[in-house]
């Protein structure tokens, strides 16, 4: 059976982050997590590395603006912390209303992924709901977007923006195949209030179809937001996956 790579988005951790990162970090790997999403490595880059040498906690990807940001910065930055992957976490809305704008976008994100091949790093794209809104002749943006990347370029889809923009999670896995490296996870009712998000089981989500549909992406524990305890979030959230992901 394929192993099961389970990480965790830590904006979802952000304000314990942001007070006591290797702390986070800890509470973080003693929750059975091997790998982890770095937020803000850019701003937190000295912590993190120091925090991660004092944990087994593996920084498989991160997120940085790259096709606005300074890509050459977070590049360089990723390759000293060991991230293996960096995805652009948005790229806003009023760029995916035509084909023309969607895919000078991946254009933008491929000049990316051209300047991060020599330091060894992946670059990568992670939906919200707008990606997907908008018929293209049968397909959703993000399609056609993931049409025009270059072949190395990956996607980290973000299950439940997809089906909050009506999309089915399961569908797309399986229009967009091997591309889909990473799955953002969370739960919730379908809306974009994001106190209502849950822990991962706890909701509308087709997890077990889902997860099935894509057994060698990383699963990626991220709540934008939670009305409770984020930390008892992310511990069911894990708890739900290794159940049910055999």
């Amino acid at each position: 059976m394929t192993e099961r790579l389970h990480s965790v988005q830590l904006y979802t951790l952000r304000n314990a982050i942001e007070t006591d990162l290797p702390g986070t970090l800890a509470r973080v790997a003693a929750m059975g997590f091997e790998n982890v999403e770095l937020w803000r490595f850019e701003q937190y880059r000295d912590a993190y590395r120091r925090a991660l040498t004092e944990t087994p906690l593996r920084p498989l990807s991160a997120h940085a603006s790259l096709v606005d940001g300074n890509a050459s910065a977070a590049v360089r930055m990723a390759a000293e912390l060991g991230i293996g992957t960096l995805i652009e976490p948005h790229i806003i809305a009023r760029r995916w209303t035509t084909r023309a704008d969607i895919e000078a976008a991946a254009a933008s994100l491929n000049g990316v992924a051209r300047l991060a091949r020599d330091a060894g790093i992946t670059i990568g794209y992670h939906n919200h709901d707008h990606e997907v809104r908008q018929d293209f002749d049968g397909r959703t943006g993000l399609e056609v977007f993931a049409e025009a990347l270059d072949e190395d370029v990956v996607l980290e889809l973000d299950t439940f923006w997809a089906e909050v923009g009506g999309a089915s999670a399961v569908e797309l896995i399986s229009r967009l195949g091997a591309r889909v490296r990473f799955l953002h996870l969370k739960d919730g009712p379908y809306t974009t209030t994001l106190l209502e998000q849950l822990p991962v089981g706890q909701g509308s989500m087709p997890v077990a179809d889902i997860l099935k549909a894509a057994p060698d992406a990383v699963r990626v524990v991220e709540l934008d937001d939670y009305a409770g305890d984020p930390f008892d979030a992310v511990r069911q959230s894990l708890r739900h996956l290794v159940e049910v992901d055999r």
